[in-house]
């Protein structure tokens, strides 16, 4: 295989084992291949993508044999709308191949001492577990490629669904979607309907025009059910017309929101939802905290499996009751108001204001008297003076995004020197590197992989760090 070589092909090449994001590798004449939709087991047929000295990326153009480990998806529109992506391996393989990417990643770019990692905690429900989804309308349909070449069929149809996998200006038209319990499906057919029945333009991403846009839905443990219609532009009567059939089909609708976007992004962030019926909000529940959740909040996404998070932070936390805890990147205050009651005093720092005042809502939904919650960087507010009026943390729990911590704010809890810090992840990769900095005081003391997200190659995972003596 020569590198310049752009049309490299490969037949009969046996998928060994799984990688990490998703993908499976295989071995030709000592050099790594990276394949996705592939299965260890599978045999198949490789174009290379990328070739480079020690390692390529490959597509398959065929299969010559299925793993025996296979399964059949139960999604109609599997490999199409790009969610769901592992549908095609049992759950117990999903999280056998989840704990070894946590296991991979901590000791390949973490590089420090690990306590035994703890077997990976399923997922209670692995189908219907998300509280929250968000379709988007188009006048763009996606072909499967049997339909590419029909002259019958044509791509300029009206559809409610996902982005195609890759793809920014189609949709795959969705006809059951199995990651949300009913009404989710009912919901987005009736909007669709009602905007076919119309004559209504659905929302063009290319020219940047018409009126039905998105449908957000939130369907809550407590049985609330809030949905926030994302349009174009103002139409008053037809909104009214469309509110009127919604709440007359839907009675379990608690709270029916409609959002004004006439931004070229999807983000509603900053704008403004406006009540058609209900509260304009929605309760869910973590044992027995009860949450405040608006059209804008963040909230963890499986409810169910978001108590089992938080039950693993609290624990790693060792709280006896004496103890301040710093909540960094608090979002709306779950998990601080979640351990709350083992703690003296929780202090919550968060970037984003409208969260702030979120997680000051929610401790006082809940009776909450010893939290506080500050907007603004961890790194310009936990300073001498700062720490005078709240106390110095005892435990510090943090929960960044995707991209990990700032070095800045990693060299800020160093300087803290809490005694414990519960480190939430929901990328591995990042935590390891995370970990490599703060290993310079801190001992890893605890390991949790947590399944968030079955079905997908998304992992959670929960670290326990102690302060070297």
């Amino acid at each position: 295989m020569r590198k310049k070589n752009k049309n490299i092909t490969l037949t009969n090449v046996l998928v060994e084992q799984y990688a990490a994001e998703g993908k499976s590798l295989a071995r030709v004449d000592g050099k790594v291949i990276f394949i996705e939709n592939a299965v260890p087991g599978d045999i198949v047929d490789l174009k290379l993508s990328k070739n480079k000295k020690d390692w390529a990326e490959g597509f398959i153009t065929a299969f010559r044999e299925y793993s025996p480990n296979r399964v059949e998806p139960f999604c109609a529109h599997f490999g199409v709308c790009g969610g769901c992506r592992w549908q095609m391996l049992p759950y117990p393989l999903q999280l056998q191949y989840k704990q070894q990417q946590v296991v991979d990643v901590l000791q390949r770019i973490g590089k420090v001492a690990l306590p035994e990692i703890r077997p990976i905690l399923p997922a209670p429900a692995s189908v219907q577990y998300r509280n929250k989804m968000e379709y988007t309308f188009s006048n763009r349909r996606f072909l499967l490629p049997s339909e590419l070449h029909d002259p019958e069929i044509s791509s300029l149809q009206r559809v409610a669904g996902f982005h195609a996998r890759g793809l920014f200006d189609k949709v795959v038209d969705i006809d059951t979607c199995h990651l949300q319990e009913e009404p989710t499906n009912r919901l987005r057919k009736a909007v669709r309907d009602f905007g076919l029945e119309e004559d209504l333009p659905f929302y063009d991403i290319k020219q940047h025009e018409g009126w039905l846009r998105n449908l957000q839905l939130r369907i809550c443990t407590t049985g609330e059910i809030m949905a926030n219609i994302v349009l174009g532009y103002e139409d008053e009567q037809t909104l009214r017309r469309l509110t009127d059939r919604l709440v007359q089909q839907f009675p379990e609708l608690t709270t029916l929101l409609y959002t004004i976007n006439p931004k070229w992004n999807d983000s509603i962030s900053d704008l403004e939802p406006r009540i058609l019926s209900g509260k304009g909000y929605v309760i869910e529940q973590l044992e027995d905290f009860r949450f405040k959740i608006g059209p804008k909040s963040f909230f963890q996404t499986n409810t169910r499996q978001g108590e089992r998070l938080y039950q693993v932070t609290r624990e790693f936390a060792e709280l006896s009751g004496g103890e301040t805890v710093y909540d960094l990147y608090c979002g709306t205050g779950s998990i601080g108001i979640f351990v709350s009651r083992k703690a003296a005093r929780v202090v919550g720092v968060e970037v984003i204001e409208a969260a702030v005042e979120d997680a000051r809502e929610n401790a006082t939904l809940n009776g909450i008297g010893h939290a506080s919650f500050f907007a603004g960087d961890v790194i310009d507010i936990c300073r001498d003076e700062f720490f005078a009026a709240h106390g110095r943390p005892d435990v510090i729990i943090t929960d960044p995004p995707r991209a990990g911590m700032h070095a800045d704010l990693v060299k800020k809890i160093l300087d803290m020197a809490a005694p414990v810090v519960v480190y939430v992840s929901c990328n591995p990769a990042t935590q390891a590197r995370d970990l490599q900095l703060l290993d310079a005081k801190y001992t890893v003391t605890k390991v949790q992989p947590v399944d968030m997200f079955p079905h997908t190659h998304h992992i959670e995972n929960i670290v326990q760090l102690k302060l070297r003596e």
